[in-house]
């Protein structure tokens, strides 16, 4: 009964993933791509927790850990972006 439950909630992240890819690439405007890239890193952390649960293991708790700092560095690099223009600045004198 638990295994059915898990593997429904995997179903639906994955459904979840695929509207904001959807988003992503039809998305109105450049911050709403960057908040769903964001939601796609979040969802993909949660999957991979279910699939930990489903297999009952621990060894993905790692990957959790990295898909999350990831998804964070990268949604502050492309917030840097849309404000200023770069990424990195270099200032000159």
């Amino acid at each position: 009964m638990i295994n059915l439950l898990f593997n429904t909630s995997a179903v639906i992240i994955a459904i979840s993933i695929l509207i904001a890819l959807y988003r992503v690439a039809k998305g109105p405007s450049m911050p709403d791509r960057v908040i769903a890239l964001d939601m796609i890193g979040i969802n993909l952390i949660s999957l991979v927790a279910v699939v930990s649960l489903i297999l009952e293991t621990i060894a993905f708790f790692e990957v959790m850990l990295l898909l999350g700092i990831l998804a964070f560095i990268g949604t502050v690099a492309f917030s840097k972006f849309i404000e200023k223009g770069v990424v990195i600045e270099r200032k000159r004198d």
